[in-house]
């Protein structure tokens, strides 16, 4: 009884040590995360510092000032759609270019029906190239494969030929859409 006794106290001895012990690992582990988490406080705390210390661009504060943010960029940008809106139902002038005529023939035609509105400058070339590419296409390619390319690049040539009817009427001359045209080719110096 005496040796149950003893071995009934060692293994109470031996549970308490591992309860002991596990209850230890787990405080630790529980410090562990405690200061984990405290440095990401930390480190968050100062990123939001320096983010807030740092000062706005001036040109992002005059924007925000002229537009008074978020919802100020949207009504400007509403503004603007109701302005081209009333531009394209706007009765034409002596002289305009029909946005609609424009955008027909250049969906019907790709870029050949730039030449009603747009810079020559862009659709000279473009027309040729288009030209080139349908001689080219038309003798090595079946049709099959060009009715993807034509579903994608027609209705883009009707946007543009929108867009240089557009121009057109605004400025009442013809206007580039690609590249700048308000910077001038200068003679290299020497």
């Amino acid at each position: 009884m005496a040796r149950l006794a003893a071995l009934e106290a060692e293994v109470k001895a031996d549970s308490d040590a591992k309860r002991a012990r596990k209850e230890a690992a787990l405080a630790k582990l529980r410090e562990q995360r405690a200061a984990q988490e405290a440095e990401r406080q930390e480190l968050r705390a100062r990123q939001a510092a320096l983010v807030t210390k740092q000062p706005r661009p001036v040109a992002a504060r005059d924007e925000d000032a002229d537009h008074g943010g978020d919802l100020g960029g949207a009504i400007e940008l509403a503004r603007r759609a109701h302005g081209i809106q009333q531009e394209l139902t706007r009765a034409p002038k002596q002289g305009d270019k029909s946005w609609v005529k424009s955008a027909v023939a250049s969906t019907m035609l790709g870029p050949i029906g730039w030449l009603y509105a747009g810079s020559m400058r862009e659709a000279v070339p473009a027309s040729a190239a288009w030209l080139g590419f349908a001689v080219l296409a038309t003798k090595f390619l079946p049709m099959f494969l060009l009715f993807p390319v034509l579903l994608v690049a027609l209705p883009l040539s009707g946007v543009a030929g929108l867009l240089y009817a557009y121009q057109y009427n605004r400025t009442g001359s013809r206007q580039r859409l690609f590249g700048d045209s308000s910077k001038k080719k200068q003679l290299p110096s020497g």
